[in-house]
């Protein structure tokens, strides 16, 4: 065969998604609050797009109130919610592979004392931390106020402000004084001093290079730092594993003594510099609302607060189309008239969709809105996607970065698809499930009657649900919970109050 350029006339079929498809993906995988951040760049786009508020006779759109009893199929919801005949958004045939992942926003305050903490220690004393971070000066600018007044030399009064902008945010000062000394061409005692008046200030504790120390200058502004106290700050480790005798006996102290030091020792603040740190907290605003209604069903509504009403403005249309001579204006009204119509429709479509795959899985999950964690069953996005008639990816979509509010809280739509155990009924049980009856039985223990991976293992069998004992601890281990001698030292502590 000889080889040369040559033309070939070929019919092929290939997949292409246009900039409207590619739009509409990402409106499905939105939040709330960001589809209201892409409506506003919209609306200064394109002058055909208008917000309008509802008559007040006239139901909100994209929010409709269902009775959906337990047997009700899905689609039930989108039949009440007109549409005329708009299917809900499935945008999987088109992009199959294109998923997303999980967008958990699941956060976790620090333990306070490490390891105590993890130990069972109870320090129910620590300070409110929403109220202390509502505070209106940070921790530099509070400590700066009282060098001003404090310092009697002002080159002490130099270094201490120096070490000051050192602190990390608990408090705690992490570069070694030797360093800060050298830094600032002083002598090693004139850096000593101006960390003692660095310790001196309020929130006592700050300025500590560790915790033991910053527990101590906690004891002696308390007028409590005596040799058994000392002893047991320096100990905190042992603290942190309950081991009651050994400190008993290094402290030389009975047991009622041991039990007033450890409650003085629980009241100080082992992160004194928390209390002016800026909150890094964020409020979760819902997407999904349910509430049960008195047909012993449930109403299932967008959170329509960060939804604007978005219209097509055709009396401003008109107007500028008396005034468009040519062709590249009246051109560019079609378009922007066509993209209008286009986003309008594309956001209903995406409401469908969210309400659709919404109902199916309060329908599913419908145990744990009635009763609680307890009865969270196992779930997977492709039970919801065949149910609903939608490709698995969809509903990933769907789900991602959407919250749901209920009687028992905000939760992401994530956290319904969980996976599942073997059970006695043969539908299995939800994980979280399984960790909520563990950390029930757990909480029910006593001093005398701690139980063991395998007792733990063999009462939930009793139950119903076929655990191996490695599952059992895998499960404890994942909701924090120490082991079984960890926490007969904890209870022991706990006794000790």
């Amino acid at each position: 065969m000889a080889l040369g350029p040559r033309l070939d006339l070929r019919q092929t079929q290939s997949l292409v998604m246009t900039p409207q498809l590619q739009q509409a993906i990402k409106l499905l995988a939105a939040s709330n609050l960001e589809i209201e951040s892409f409506i506003a760049e919209a609306l200064d786009a394109n002058p055909l797009l208008d917000t309008a508020t509802p008559a007040p006779d006239e139901p909100e759109r994209g929010e409709v109130a269902v009775a959906l009893p337990e047997d009700a199929p899905a689609d039930q919801l989108i039949a009440l919610g007109g549409g005329e005949g708009d299917a809900p958004l499935d945008l999987a045939s088109v992009d199959r592979d294109w998923d997303t992942g999980d967008g958990a926003a699941r956060g976790a305050r620090d333990a306070e004392w490490g390891a105590a903490a993890s130990a069972g220690g109870d320090f129910a004393e620590l300070p409110d931390w929403e109220q202390l971070r509502a505070a209106e000066v940070t921790l530099t600018e509070h400590l700066d106020a009282q060098i001003g007044t404090m310092a009697s030399d002002p080159r002490t009064g130099f270094i201490a402000r120096r070490i000051i902008g050192l602190l990390d945010d608990a408090g705690y000062l992490g570069t070694p004084i030797d360093e800060v000394a050298d830094d600032l061409g002083v002598d090693l005692v004139e850096a000593e001093a101006a960390l003692a008046l660095v310790q001196s200030l309020d929130p006592s504790g700050v300025g500590a290079r560790n915790l033991a120390e910053c527990i101590a200058i906690q004891a002696r502004e308390a007028d409590r730092y005596d040799p058994c106290m000392a002893a047991l700050i320096a100990n905190l480790e042992l603290v942190a594993r309950g081991e009651v005798e050994r400190l008993k006996r290094l402290c030389r102290v009975d047991d009622e003594d041991f039990a007033d030091m450890l409650r003085e020792l629980r009241s100080y603040d082992p992160k004194p510099g928390l209390a002016f740190a800026p909150s890094a907290t964020s409020t979760v605003v819902p997407d999904i609302l349910i509430s049960a209604n008195a047909a012993g069903g449930w109403d299932i509504a967008l959170n329509e607060e960060t939804l604007p009403r978005l219209i097509v403005n055709r009396g401003y249309f008109v107007e500028l189309s008396g005034n468009a001579g040519d062709k590249a204006a009246q051109g560019w009204l079609k378009e922007k008239l066509a993209d209008a119509h286009w986003l309008i429709r594309a956001l209903d479509q995406r409401q469908k969709t969210i309400l659709k795959t919404a109902a199916e899985i309060v329908r599913q999950q419908d145990g744990f809105f009635r009763r609680g964690v307890a009865e969270l069953r196992p779930l997977t996005l492709r039970e919801v996607a065949e149910k609903i008639e939608m490709h698995e990816s969809t509903v990933s979509r769907v789900t991602s970065n959407k919250y749901l509010a209920c009687a028992r809280g905000t939760f992401e739509l994530k956290y319904f698809f969980t996976s599942g155990v073997g059970s006695a009924d043969g539908e299995g049980a939800s994980s979280a499930a399984i960790k909520a009856r563990i950390k029930a039985l757990i909480d029910a223990e006593t001093v005398k009657k701690i139980l063991s991976d395998q007792q733990l293992a063999d009462m939930l069998k009793q139950e119903g649900f076929d655990l191996a004992r490695r599952t059992v601890a895998k499960y404890r281990e994942a909701i924090g919970l120490g082991s079984s001698a960890e926490r007969r030292r904890a209870k022991k502590l706990a006794g000790l109050r």
